[in-house]
Formats: structure tokens, C-alpha cells, sequence
């Protein structure tokens, strides 16, 4: 195999690809990205055997082949070469293969194609698009919900699925960690009917924030009961699914939450951010006491004092006063954004709602703590 490819082009595809390839295995092949040339392209590719990164770019080949090659040692010495160099790699058998560049020259020891896994075998049974917009909002505005608790394995990502919206079918995306719920819903696209739900990993929802950062124009979803299939340009990426049952997520959202308050977006969140900086580890908790025209807020601290500050929403109902994670009330904040936020509340001990507005596409869910 010989070929001679662009610094430029080479360099961010190996370092998106080297993000799959986990830096220690006990399966040596698994730390080596694939390149093979042929044509006038070489393709990339990258799998930790739960996800798999495919590339393709522009390069002059002089010699068609396949090899492996160490996915981050390649990459740093991509990245460490010239912006504008040409790179030139060739080799052949088990013999090491060599990277030259300038004056630079670099020996690599490879390992055959033929024992590099492929994941991506098997039918796709449902194939729609996504603006590359869309699929960002529904990875930030769900995916910051996903539990971390391994041993509650099917909330370990995004529950994506096909339900009954305001405006018609709604493609649903849900993420809960068991203190808060984040649940999206956006236009169901053409092809999406009759999509099995599925749990999209969260390691997979890190990468595909990143296809949606830097895709351009719609992205290709394929799905079937146990992988999932994105595509935008020139990349493809292959991952299996959660193999579990998602939770009845509808029996946590509550339905007789009837005291309503609207909160200035911003002001609300500066509100809790100042508040908070005297807690704790111990002491998280934000305590809202809402009354007519009035939230306070505080925050005490047993070790160092208590703040206090007070903010005016849109509020005509019962007195109540109820707590919060601060670090999970400034998430939910941050995530909805917006000018203005809406509080649905029903008791102290009872979960919240929180919206941009009545009937947005974005509903968080948040529990309450003792104060």
C-alpha cells in the first residue's frame, strides 16, 4: 500500500476517529484505526466493538492496500506535522509501515486488516433524516440527564421512540437519571413510523453531539433493534444499542402540578448561581419560597452562613416553599434558556415541572429535596 494525503484532511478525521478507540484494551487490534486505500480515496476506521467510526477523504494512491496502524500514536504525529504537509504512507505485508513527511519519518509496526472487527452487519428496518440542528437539540437538551449509575444500565442513555404529539406524531427523545427527566419531543420524520424505541449509549450521544457540531445539512438515521446508524457526509457512525427496557416515563411526570410561576430566564439562574456559591458537598440544596409576586431564595450553609436573594415572577397562587439540587436546578436553567421560565409545582415533596413556556417541545422534570 502507498498513498499521499493531505495533512489538513488527515488530521481531523484521525482525531475524531482516535475519541472511539479506547487508550487501553487487552485486545491489541482495538487500539489501531483501519486505513484503506483504494481508488482515490482513503478510508478510516475506528470501533471499540460497541462503536464503530467509518471516514472517507481524498488522497493519491499509488499503490491500493489495507493496513492498521495505532490509532493515537498516528493521530499526535498527524497533528504534530505542518499544516501544510503532505503525507506519504506505504508499506506492505507484516513488515512495519513508514509515515514520511518533509524531512520527518516515522516507522509504525501495523497489524493485518483481516483481523479488525466490523460491527455494522445486520438490517436497518427504519431510515429517516434529521436536521443536523435537531439532532443537536436532542442530544443537549435530553442528553444531560442520562444517569451514570452503571448498575441501572437501561437510563445509561437516550430513549428514542415514536409518540403521540400536540401536532401529530412526535419523534421522543427521553433521558432520566432518577433525580431529574428530560423529555423532548420533535416532528416525527418521514420514515420514522413504526421505529422500534431504542436506548441510544451514552458514549454514542457524546459522538453524535460531535457529528451534529460538524455536519452540515441533514444527517441519515438508520435503526433497528439492536444498533443504530448515522450517517452525515462522509462518516457513518455504527453503535449497539442498550439491551434493556426503558422505564414507564410517563407515570414520572406529574399531571396535577397547578401552581404556576413565570420567572425571567436569566435572572432566575444568576439568582441560583450567586445563592449557591456559599454550599456545600453536604449541602446542596436551594430552597424556593414563592408567594405572590415574590420567589426568595436560600441557601444555608451550617459551615460558613446562609444567602438570601429575591426575585419577582408572574405568581398568584398559594404560598409554598420547596428545594432543589442547586447543581441540577442551574442545569435544567441552562439547558432551557430561553427569556422566560415556567414552574409547575403541587407540593414541597412532590416533583416539579419546568418549561419555557405552556406546551413547548421540551419538558424537564426535577425532584425535590429537603430543606
Amino acid at each position: 500500500m502507498k498513498l499521499t494525503v493531505l495533512r489538513a484532511a488527515l488530521a481531523p478525521a484521525l482525531a475524531s476517529l482516535s475519541r472511539v478507540v479506547e487508550r487501553r484494551n487487552t485486545i491489541p487490534i482495538l487500539s489501531n484505526i483501519l486505513l484503506r486505500a483504494e481508488g482515490d480515496r482513503l478510508t478510516l476506521r475506528a470501533t471499540d466493538l460497541d462503536i464503530q467510526a467509518d471516514t472517507s477523504l481524498p488522497c493519491e494512491v499509488a499503490e491500493a492496500g489495507a493496513i492498521t496502524l495505532p490509532a493515537h500514536t498516528l493521530s499526535d504525529i498527524v497533528r504534530k506535522l505542518p499544516a501544510e504537509a503532505s503525507i506519504t504512507i506505504e508499506g506492505s505485508g507484516d513488515k512495519p509501515f513508514t509515515l514520511r513527511s518533509g524531512r520527518s519519518r516515522f516507522t509504525l509496526q501495523g497489524l493485518p486488516e483481516s483481523d479488525f472487527p466490523d460491527i455494522t452487519a445486520g438490517e436497518f428496518e427504519a431510515r429517516f433524516a434529521l436536521t443536523n440542528k435537531t439532532l443537536a437539540q436532542i442530544v443537549e437538551e435530553t442528553g444531560f440527564a442520562i444517569s451514570t449509575d452503571e448498575t441501572r444500565y437501561y437510563l445509561n442513555g437516550i430513549y428514542l421512540h415514536v409518540t403521540d404529539g400536540q401536532d401529530g406524531p412526535a419523534l421522543c427523545a427521553v433521558a432520566t437519571d432518577g433525580h431529574r427527566l428530560s423529555r423532548l419531543q420533535v416532528l416525527a420524520p418521514e420514515g420514522s413510523a413504526g421505529m422500534p424505541g431504542v436506548i441510544v449509549p451514552r458514549k454514542t450521544v457524546t459522538e453524535l453531539a460531535r457529528v451534529a457540531k460538524e455536519a452540515e445539512g441533514d444527517v441519515t438515521i438508520e435503526l433497528s433493534p439492536t444498533k443504530i446508524r448515522v450517517t452525515a457526509g462522509a462518516t457513518t457512525l455504527t453503535s449497539k444499542l442498550v439491551d434493556g427496557t426503558f422505564p414507564d416515563y410517563q407515570r414520572v411526570i406529574p399531571k396535577g402540578n397547578d401552581k404556576l410561576a413565570t420567572v425571567e430566564a436569566g435572572a432566575f439562574r444568576q439568582a441560583v448561581d450567586r445563592v449557591s456559591t456559599i454550599s456545600s458537598e453536604r449541602g446542596r440544596a436551594v430552597k424556593l419560597a414563592l408567594a405572590e409576586g415574590a420567589l426568595s431564595l436560600t441557601v444555608s450553609n451550617p459551615d460558613s452562613g446562609s444567602a438570601t436573594e429575591e426575585i419577582a415572577p408572574d405568581y398568584a397562587g398559594e404560598p409554598i416553599e420547596i428545594g432543589f439540587n442547586h447543581r441540577y436546578l442551574l442545569d435544567v436553567l441552562g439547558i432551557l434558556g430561553g427569556d422566560t421560565v415556567q414552574m409547575k409545582l403541587a407540593e414541597p415533596g412532590a416533583p416539579a415541572i419546568f418549561q419555557r413556556r405552556e406546551g413547548d417541545s421540551l419538558l424537564v422534570v426535577l425532584m425535590p429535596m429537603r430543606v
